[in-house]
């Protein structure tokens, strides 16, 4: 049973041609971006510190272009839902991890 265009949501009613087109701008800034980091490494251009920050940058963009083409997710109302559940659950993520990593740590220093 297929939905007529008209009663899809508007995140579903795209031209399909645009949604490729974002899907290939997407994919070449995606490529760019892990370039740009692998060529920073490669090419010791910046001292630890910099490097980290700047790598810190380029994966935090990347995370937006991720959300933005591929997850189409943006400050849009419509899509604020689901903005708010990625990062709830990245934060929970975090927390997990993060608590892991610290009792894991104090463990080890116990030893």
């Amino acid at each position: 049973m297929e939905m007529e265009p008209d009663q899809l949501p508007d995140s579903e009613a795209e031209d399909p041609r645009q949604e490729f087109r974002e899907y290939c701008i997407g994919g070449i800034l995606a490529v760019l971006l892990t370039l740009a980091a692998f060529g920073l490494v490669a090419s010791h251009w910046l001292d630890t510190l910099g490097c980290l920050m700047v790598l810190t940058l380029l994966a935090v963009v990347q995370v937006l272009v991720h959300f933005r083409y591929f997850l189409h997710i943006d400050l849009r109302r419509s899509h604020r839902d689901e903005l708010q559940l990625i990062l709830f659950t990245g934060l929970i993520l975090f927390l997990m991890a993060g608590g892991t990593i610290w009792i894991l740590w104090n463990l080890n220093s116990r030893m």
